[in-house]
């Protein structure tokens, strides 16, 4: 089978930093399913898995985001049999989906939404996965728990802040997400976003511009690091921050000591990475939203698509992530 990968650390603009390549079709066994991956999304778990991967003469196959058709199941699938159109986000420790074939664990994919193309749903289930489960896991959000308060969403233009705003706005909440270009703000609004601020000056004067001294949640989806004097400023008394960039050194977590305040990461990949007893939840959320989907309460985030599975492509799309200028998400169709 047709498959790009990856076999050291480079930098996208080496021609070699991503290279095509012939596997073997692998075999549905347990839970597995094989699909014939139709379409894969580009997300920045890609990128900073090429650029930090080891010299060791490995070729890894990138690729955490995949919609397509199941080829084959193995002797414990019970949810899912050939034919059937999946997607699914994948388990960061096995072979991803930039190949004609994949096996996923069927505890961790869903029917994909119906009334979309495979193109339009690979771009949903990592962000979907991580919004949901930052804002309602981590965060111990609910419709009867959050309505009317405020969440800020920092960054609510990229992949997660796509679907996180919706979300957010579904439990009832009022959504302060922050941008710094036009375009991005628009975005966001367009989103459902109820007030936009400038991630690139202090949030605190513009929250209170719009009214907020503080706020009970914080959904940080930016460069933790940068940010953090900001969570620590705009976070209320016994509030919460959820955050799923990680950094290079520790944070102060005593600065948040005197408030009371809670810290929480959201890492999509650890229920699939240790199999915790609660995996399947990932299947639920996906087949909740594409219901959502089918039934008009949700939209994709698609923004972008290229064409063919191709290390070219994939290398014009990691640039674009890059580049720090995505809005919404990118989507390679491998059916040209």
């Amino acid at each position: 089978m047709k498959a790009v990968g990856v076999r050291k650390g480079l930098a996208i603009e080496q021609q070699d930093s991503l290279e095509n390549t012939e596997l073997e079709v692998p075999e549905a066994t347990g839970h597995d399913l094989l699909v014939n991956v139709k379409a894969a999304s580009v997300n920045p778990v890609d990128t900073k898995v090429r650029s930090g991967k080891k010299d060791d003469g490995e070729l890894a196959v990138l690729g955490w985001d995949a919609s397509g058709v199941v080829e084959a199941t193995g002797e414990k699938v019970e949810m899912f049999q050939p034919g059937d159109e999946v997607y699914y986000a994948g388990d960061v420790t096995r072979p991803g989906s930039n190949s004609e074939y994949q096996l996923v664990d069927e505890r961790i994919a869903a029917k994909k939404p119906s009334t979309l193309t495979h193109t339009e749903s690979a771009a949903l289930p990592l962000t979907t996965l991580t919004a949901a489960e930052g804002l309602f896991d981590r965060l111990g959000i609910t419709s009867s728990n959050a309505e009317g308060k405020a969440i800020l969403i920092i960054s609510g233009a990229g992949g997660v802040g796509s679907m996180a705003i919706p979300m957010a706005k579904r439990a009832g909440m009022k959504v302060i997400a922050t941008a710094s270009r036009d375009e991005t703000s628009e975005w966001c609004r367009q989103r459902g976003a109820d007030h936009v601020i400038n991630h690139k000056r202090p949030l605190q004067p513009q929250l209170e511009a719009e009214g907020y001294d503080a706020v009970p949640y914080i959904f940080c989806l930016s460069d933790t690091e940068e940010h953090w004097h900001n969570l620590v400023e705009c976070i209320a008394p016994q509030g919460q921050i959820c955050s799923i960039v990680e950094t290079e050194g520790p944070l102060p977590l005593s600065d948040l000591q005197h408030k009371s305040a809670t810290f929480v990461w959201e890492f999509m990949f650890t229920r699939s990475m240790y199999h915790t007893s609660d995996m399947i939840n990932q299947h639920h959320i996906l087949q909740q939203t594409a219901e959502l989907i089918d039934h008009h309460k949700l939209e994709t985030s698609l923004t972008t698509t290229l064409y063919g599975l191709d290390a070219e492509k994939l290398r014009e799309a990691h640039k674009q992530l890059e580049s720090g200028s995505m809005i919404g998400k990118l989507v390679v169709d491998f059916e040209e």
